[in-house]
């Protein structure tokens, strides 16, 4: 089984927003969130298949912290070892908020913007 890696999301000025958001949930729902992490990074995309979904018109990916918690974490595939988790949330409604949507593109683009290319 390949290793993979979990990259965070850096703003420019350095903050961290995913790692704020796993920190300021409780430790019940943290605990589920890096047992989820701990199998990608361990056993790779597939061994979380149930737990991911595509949010369907982006090149964006949502895993499911599933429970009654309703967490997620948004992503992207920068290459097929890693993904770049870009914003955390918890949803309270079936469809994905357009605010938390917008904001994990807008992530997106900065991040693609600041990365250099190759």
């Amino acid at each position: 089984m390949n290793k993979c890696e979990i990259i965070y999301y850096i703003s420019s000025n350095g903050n961290n927003p995913v790692k704020d958001f796993l920190e300021s949930i409780s430790k019940i729902q943290k605990s589920k969130a890096f047992r989820v992490f701990m199998t990608f990074q361990k056993y790779g995309l597939s061994s979380i298949m149930p737990h991911i979904k595509k949010l369907s018109g982006t090149p964006l990916w949502e895993l499911r912290i599933l429970g009654g918690d309703n967490i997620r974490i948004v992503y992207f595939i920068p290459h097929k070892e890693a993904i770049l988790v870009l914003h955390g949330f918890v949803k309270k409604s079936q469809k994905t908020p357009e605010k938390e949507l917008s904001l994990a593109l807008k992530r997106y683009k900065d991040y693609l913007d600041r990365t250099p290319k190759i």
